[in-house]
């Protein structure tokens, strides 16, 4: 899977135009510039790394680990050698609703990691394994799982349905080139206001209170909010 030139955020929009669920998470990467994008290859950590070598024996080249860690905050269930083994499985890179550990050495490694920050300490704890550990992922308010691609980037992961991709980067794209054109107009001297017409949306709003400025902007072709 490859991520192309779209961003998280095109990605997001495309799923508001489609009426798909925004599921997104912020989760800057360990490597600022770092980006994934494949299929999610979840494991719900329990305090121990069995549950990611089992979750890699059954990964496809290019899966993405998806790990499910609770967003705890008080222990890192990532570290350099889980990151290294990854890379070994063929595995595109990891996403960690938790922390990681070992910085330096996974900048070094170079697979893109994304998590909520880094804390020295492993887990000092060991629970019972959820029964579907490498079938689903919690992240942030979201369940995903194998019939889900994840995108990461510097704004975080989203991630969207594997049956309705294709639709969603169609619609991305259309967004990202009006959103191109209308920065290029922006620096050539012609206002966002002048090309979204809105002074005419105002006008029209006072007549037709329950008037969005979403509506508008379909109906003259910009894209800002979506």
């Amino acid at each position: 899977m490859s991520f192309d030139d779209l961003t998280t955020a095109h990605r997001t929009d495309a799923c508001i135009r489609a009426g798909v669920p925004v599921r997104c998470v912020s989760l800057p990467p360990v490597t600022p510039g770092m980006r994934v994008a494949g299929r999610v290859c979840p494991a719900r950590h329990a305090g121990s790394v069995d549950v990611f070598l089992e979750a890699f024996a059954g990964a496809r080249e290019g899966d993405v680990l998806v790990v499910d860690n609770g967003g705890r905050a008080d222990e890192a269930c990532v570290g350099d050698l889980v990151v290294l083994e990854a890379r070994a499985a063929g595995l595109g890179g990891i996403v960690i609703w938790g922390l990681h550990r070992d910085t330096a050495d996974i900048r070094a490694i170079g697979l893109p990691v994304f998590s909520l920050g880094a804390l020295p300490t492993g887990p000092l704890r060991l629970d019972p394994r959820a029964g579907d550990a490498v079938e689903s992922a919690t992240v942030g308010q979201w369940e995903v799982g194998k019939d889900d691609l994840v995108f990461a980037d510097d704004d975080g992961a989203v991630f969207l349905p594997l049956d309705r991709v294709d639709e969603l980067t169609g619609l991305a794209r259309t967004i990202r080139d009006t959103e191109r054109r209308q920065a290029d107009r922006i620096r050539s001297g012609e206002t966002l206001r002048s090309q979204v017409r809105f002074g005419d949306f105002l006008a029209r709003r006072r007549d037709t209170p329950e008037l969005t400025f979403r509506e508008h902007l379909r109906a003259v072709g910009g894209a800002i909010e979506e």
